[in-house]
């Protein structure tokens, strides 16, 4: 097999998954990481709580606060599985991207180790450019 016919091989695949997996890959990322925060087993808790605190600590407590997240979270993924459901999916991911931009400037004691330089949670906000450049994508193709 050539690397031609092998590359040919490779877009013909990629453009009769592209959405399927992108939707796949959205799912899985926040249907863990909800069901993570709703079991108690995320990494993530104590930057939510701080976020939290800084927030919107005055309007209920934060276990009911973070279990509500939690249900948030696998619900996004949940809604870029069912057809139909892209724009509904796509707003709630826009309001949760932007709940987890704030720690970038709200904390950044926790974001931050040096200008420019994130700490391991400020990556691990950072790579939510990936996920909103895939619901973009999705949202732009919407044939499948």
């Amino acid at each position: 097999m050539s690397l031609k016919s092998f590359s040919g091989g490779l877009v013909s695949l990629s453009q009769r998954i592209d959405v399927r997996l992108g939707r796949f890959a959205i799912f899985l990322v926040y249907f863990w990481f909800g069901f993570l925060k709703l079991i108690g087993l995320s990494p993530a808790g104590p930057l939510v709580l701080a976020l939290f605190e800084k927030t919107l600590g005055f309007m209920m407590p934060f276990p009911i606060f973070y279990s509500l997240f939690a249900v948030f979270e696998m619900a996004i993924g949940i809604l870029f599985l069912i057809k139909g459901f892209e724009k509904l999916a796509f707003l709630f991911l826009a309001i949760h991207i932007f709940t987890t931009v704030l720690p970038l400037i709200l904390l950044p004691s926790i974001a931050w180790n040096a200008p420019f330089v994130p700490t391991l949670e400020g990556q691990y906000i950072l790579k939510n450019i990936l996920i909103v450049s895939v619901a973009v994508f999705i949202a732009a193709r919407k044939k499948d």
